[in-house]
């Protein structure tokens, strides 16, 4: 069902579950010592890839990992330029690739294999894929413009702007499966509060009283939110973006998906946070034979406390397991999922983010001998507790013997 390639700097994976071809690649630099040159080779690396899959100006969605944010409007200009009227939705993210290099780039492609795609660019922040009569709405770059300083009330303008986004091709915020949060100084106080847990007060508020893909939950055991990763970045303020799902078609199942080995995040106590995360570990979507599974920002947390405190290697290996369980069989028939199972092996892509630099060469050791061969980003990032050191996330795709849908349309 996954086809990957990974070696030198470059990893991709191909998934064509259906009549649409999916493309999944990573790129760190391979040479050149300046901005421009080291964007031109990743951006040349995917381009290349894609042209091999037969998917040429199929990018819909694509973030780009800085390494210095004063350099944001020159890199964006080379990317715009790169593009052109094939720009796709575009998220640059304020932290610094583990490789060593200025940037590295991850870029999802929807190509047409036997079924058409219709591909829809409004701008560089938002983009919709449409294909068997399902449209996949891309927004990227969401940032706050008010005068305001408070993480709540940026964050709160910027959920705000994300909806208005959505509106320009009416979706509702309720038909978001997937948003990641930037956020400078994570970890920092801010008043008697905590800049994290200030993010978490503003989502909370701004998603009160909003029923999730209420129409797509077949069966609803309690509180349904969006995948999310909220994760710490080198500047200071917030950056948005989001995947949301529009379709008529009534096969397409949603399906939170919490963690036997974890308290749901929403669930936490005061302790934590006053209001606490609304994200669920994952969101798979489903159609029949085949389920597309969202991984949440995963950490080395049991229940609701961290383990292996100022241990990386441990916290890197039980991240792993919390990912494990969560896609496993067994999970995935306790969220109404039977006969559906993945694991470690068929994640499509990750982005792993490590606290400290100089982690890096054993924790992505450690990744590669669990999860093969997956197209993956490295990236500095502080996660949202100080003594967590690894935050990981994904894409798995899980399949059904013969039940449902067969005719190749999901």
């Amino acid at each position: 069902m996954i086809r990957k390639i990974c070696s030198d700097g470059v990893g991709y994976s191909v998934v064509d579950l259906t009549d649409v071809r999916h493309v999944f690649a990573a790129a760190a630099p391979r040479c050149g010592d300046s901005l421009e040159s080291q964007a031109d080779d990743a951006l040349k690396t995917i381009e290349a890839v894609i042209r091999e899959e037969s998917t040429l100006g199929s990018i819909v969605h694509q973030v780009v990992f800085l390494g210095d944010y004063s350099q944001l409007q020159e890199v964006r200009k080379i990317i715009r330029d790169f593009y052109g009227p094939e720009m796709p939705a575009t998220t640059y993210v304020p932290q610094m690739p583990c490789e060593g290099g200025l940037i590295s780039i991850e870029a999802l492609g929807v190509g047409r294999k036997k079924g058409e795609v219709d591909i829809l660019r409004f701008s560089d922040q938002l983009v919709l894929a449409r294909h068997n009569n399902i449209s996949w709405i891309h927004c990227a770059q969401v940032v706050p413009q008010t005068d305001a300083t408070a993480t709540y009330d940026r964050a709160k303008d910027a959920f705000q702007r994300m909806q208005s986004l959505l509106r320009r091709v009416d979706v509702g915020f309720d038909q978001i499966i997937r948003t990641w949060l930037y956020l400078g100084g994570i970890v920092d106080p801010e008043g008697e509060s905590q800049r994290y847990k200030e993010l978490n007060r503003a989502r909370a508020d701004f998603y009160e009283g909003i029923s999730f893909l209420r129409d797509r939950i077949p069966v609803q055991e309690g509180p349904a939110y969006p995948a999310s990763t909220g994760i710490g970045a080198d500047h200071r303020d917030v950056v948005m973006s989001c995947i949301a799902l529009d379709s008529e078609r009534s096969d397409i199942v949603a399906m939170p998906l919490e963690n036997p080995r974890q308290t749901p995040a929403f669930g936490y106590g005061c302790y934590y946070s006053p209001k606490s995360p609304k994200f669920s570990r994952a969101m798979a979507l489903s159609c029949g034979t085949y389920a597309t599974i969202f991984i949440s920002g995963t950490a080395s947390i049991t229940d609701s406390e961290t383990r292996h405190e100022g241990d990386f290697e441990s916290q890197t290996n039980e991240t792993l397991d919390n990912i494990a369980a969560l896609i496993s069989g067994p999970n995935l028939k306790r969220h109404h999922l039977p006969e559906m199972s993945s694991s470690l092996e068929q994640l499509a892509l990750a982005r792993v983010y490590i606290k400290h630099k100089a982690d890096y060469p054993k924790v992505a050791a450690i990744c590669k001998r669990r999860m093969g061969n997956v197209p993956t980003i490295y990236a500095v990032a502080d996660v949202c507790r100080p003594d967590l050191l690894v935050e990981i996330e994904g894409v798995a795709f899980a399949q059904r013997g013969t039940a449902g849908c067969t005719d190749g349309r999901c």
